[in-house]
């Protein structure tokens, strides 16, 4: 009885220590390469990584990189941007700007960079569902009528509550503009 006593305490025990808050890793795990250079080219662009609260999005199709903020889009080819190396675009494609509100732990914003894919949608349904841009650093989806904040983190900010966008890695400086998440 004192050996069943004692896994029963040895369980208890490692259960215990086991539990931990449910932290969410910040950064998701989905591939995403994405390098350009000159970004003082692209009007959206150049405004998203420069001004706090602006935000461009980053999409692709067949030939063309779009660029597209709340005043409109710059298309620029394909082949002009990757000097035909590889390159993913997350699941939907980029949202990126400097938020007007720094990190917790920072005393100023930084580049930041989500997916242009709703997070919910596509955890629930797996599809892509693209998000839309709104004023004050606002995007919304269409699908589930959520409305993230693009300025604190991602967070839902209206709307059914879940979780924060994808976000990826992101550099910028010198004009280059640099999303790598692998």
């Amino acid at each position: 009885m004192k050996q069943r006593s004692f896994f029963y305490i040895l369980a208890l025990v490692c259960t215990l220590l086991s539990c931990s808050e449910n932290v969410e890793n910040k950064y998701t795990s989905h591939d995403a390469n994405f390098v350009f250079r000159q970004t003082n080219t692209v009007p959206q662009l150049n405004a998203a990584l420069n001004n706090m609260g602006e935000f461009s999005t980053i999409t692709l199709d067949r030939n063309y990189f779009h660029f597209t903020n709340l005043t409109g889009t710059t298309k620029v080819n394909r082949t002009a941007v990757n000097n035909y190396s590889s390159f993913y675009m997350g699941i939907g494609g980029f949202i990126v700007g400097l938020p007007n509100i720094p990190e917790p732990g920072k005393d100023l914003p930084i580049v930041v960079c989500f997916d242009l894919a709703c997070r919910n949608c596509y955890d629930q349904h797996l599809i892509a569902r693209s998000l839309k841009l709104q004023e004050n650093g606002m995007a919304h989806c269409s699908n589930c009528q959520r409305i993230y904040n693009l300025n604190n983190q991602g967070l839902v900010a209206a709307g059914t509550p879940g979780n924060a966008l994808f976000r990826y890695h992101v550099t910028f400086g010198n004009n280059v503009l640099a999303i790598i998440n692998r």
